[in-house]
């Protein structure tokens, strides 16, 4: 197998077994997790960083930035991301997380046609619409506006869409969004009260998870950014469904969540935008070749 999409469905597998590691830690507040996630995410990439001797030309690269727009506003973006998933994970809501994950592509590219005035063929149109409907449909017959699903998806593809257009490096990119979170995180934590689980860790495998959350942020990203440079953007495209299946799969069958017929339909509609899309890039793709 080549050795890319080996890279790159380690990090897939890994993202989609996320909610394993988030609920062994259900005990502590979602906050609380978030701000470790950031404290610890922010340590593991300044030891990238220092052992790459790199922080003179990171802190070169924020001050000689005349958009520091594209440096900061990502970090805004990423935060609210992890705690809206770590979040919705806790309360039982992992299927939602994963269909938020399955429209995020596609929330990508209709971004990319707004903000890049990229263009789309027809069917690829035809699929976004579909994905719209299905999203109407949930909402109709759910009777609530899926907005987990929504909020994480658009915040992840704000988030791509800023980092596209930023000159900094994926690691750099990650050391300044976790160093910008990580003052709010402290004061956060800082605030709590002495008895809160968060301040006051209860054992020494909660302690350990805590400082773990730092390696399970960053290891897969930098394995996927490994990955993604050694196979074509098109085969990483269609790979990058298998981690929400993942977590699909662990929502229903481990943590018993109800599928009910609003998400039936939901990601119903969804699945099938989402082929009618692939369907068409591959299709593209084909003709380049004759």
């Amino acid at each position: 197998m080549n050795r890319g999409v080996i890279y790159a469905m380690s990090a897939y597998i890994f993202w989609g077994l996320h909610p394993i590691y988030w609920k062994m830690l259900k005990h502590i507040p979602s906050s609380g997790i978030v701000s470790h996630r950031i404290i610890w995410s922010l340590v593991f990439f300044s030891i990238i960083i220092t052992s790459r001797k790199n922080w003179g030309s990171l802190f070169n690269t924020i001050k000689n930035s005349k958009n520091k727009v594209l440096l900061f506003l990502p970090a805004l973006l990423i935060g609210s991301n992890w705690a809206t998933y770590i979040w919705a994970v806790n309360a039982g809501f992992v299927i939602e997380t994963s269909l938020g994950y399955f429209i995020s592509p596609l929330i990508s590219v209709l971004l990319g046609v707004i903000f890049l005035k990229e263009s789309l063929r027809r069917l690829q149109w035809f699929a976004m619409i579909i994905a719209l409907s299905g999203v109407i449909l949930m909402t109709a017959v759910y009777g609530q506006f899926p907005w987990i699903s929504l909020f994480l998806a658009t915040t992840w593809g704000l988030y791509g869409l800023l980092r596209k257009q930023s000159q900094v490096g994926p690691v750099d990119g990650l050391t300044i969004e976790t160093l910008t979170l990580s003052v709010p995180a402290m004061i956060y934590l800082l605030m709590l009260p002495a008895s809160s689980p968060a301040i006051a860790i209860p054992d020494l495998k909660t302690l350990f998870l805590l400082m773990g959350t730092g390696i399970v942020s960053g290891l897969p990203l930098i394995i996927y950014i490994k990955g993604a440079r050694m196979i074509k953007l098109s085969l990483l495209g269609i790979l990058q469904y298998s981690y929400p299946s993942l977590i699909l799969i662990l929502g229903y069958f481990v943590y018993g969540e109800t599928m009910d017929q609003a998400k039936v339909l939901g990601f119903a509609f969804i699945w099938i935008a989402i082929i009618i899309y692939l369907i068409d890039v591959n299709r593209t793709i084909s003709k380049r070749k004759i």
